[in-house]
């Protein structure tokens, strides 16, 4: 997909911030699940220079869900399609090979939860807000992104009220990494994404598919998971340059092999 209506994008070296941009409030129609899923499924050759992507909302939220005219006609013969297209989005950003940043604020509602949560971290601005509203209009979906987030009785109460929850509320759980003013909360997050852009881009992506491969696992399968990716590692030169550079303590000077 080379036109790319609903995302827009920007690099600082090895930073990059990616912006969902369809007016007034982010909702996402199938066009949108397509592009996300088009360009995070893509994302190296979008930003090949970037090791670390900042996604944020233009405008007063970061995504407030569906579009709402989708469930109007949505019946059993259309819906898988539908479907598909949604979770192979939201796919294509927790499986990227950068580590993403979720930067919201306003709403992250629905889908626009669903989204922070595929992230693998999120930094919130305050008087952000979260909701999981699909049982309020007749769907379902959202619960399990949201336990990436908080804990499963947390999970239920926002489930099933559909209410909006603020920031502030989910920040005990640890999903959430910290909430500032709004007018910082571009610069935390690439602030914290710059504090993990100057490991080596092969480490990271290492990392991430280690980390994504851990996370559903019992210790001990996910323990021999993540041997598996150092001894993948061991085979690049970035691997001893970390080494090397932490013994010798100076800074490493990575290449990518």
């Amino acid at each position: 997909m080379s036109n790319l209506q609903f995302l827009k994008w920007e690099t600082d070296g090895p930073v990059a911030t990616v912006w969902l941009d369809r007016p007034p409030v982010n909702a996402v129609d199938q066009q949108f699940y397509r592009e996300l899923r088009a360009f995070f499924g893509d994302v190296e050759r979008h930003l090949p220079e970037a090791r670390v992507v900042v996604l944020a909302g233009r405008g007063r939220h970061f995504c407030a869900g569906n579009d709402l005219a989708a469930f109007q006609t949505l019946d059993p013969d259309n819906a898988p399609e539908q479907l598909e297209q949604a979770r192979e989005a939201f796919w294509a950003i927790y499986d990227s090979p950068y580590p993403v940043i979720a930067a919201v604020h306003g709403a992250a509602v629905g889908t626009g939860l669903a989204i922070a949560a595929s992230c693998d971290l999120v930094v919130a601005a305050e008087g952000a807000r979260f909701a999981t509203p699909e049982v309020t209009v007749g769907v379902l979906g959202g619960a399990k992104h949201l336990s990436r987030l908080v804990p499963q009785g947390v999970v239920r109460l926002m489930h099933y009220t559909g209410d909006l929850y603020p920031a502030e509320t989910l920040l005990p759980y640890g999903g959430i990494v910290e909430i500032v003013p709004e007018e910082q909360l571009l610069g935390k997050a690439r602030e914290l994404a710059h504090s993990i852009a100057r490991h080596s881009p092969v480490t990271l992506r290492l990392a991430k598919r280690s980390l994504n491969g851990i996370e559903y696992r019992d210790l001990k399968s996910g323990y021999e998971f993540e041997q598996d990716r150092t001894r993948e590692l061991s085979g690049y030169e970035d691997s001893k340059e970390a080494v090397n550079a932490f013994l010798e303590r100076r800074e490493p000077v990575y290449t990518g092999r």
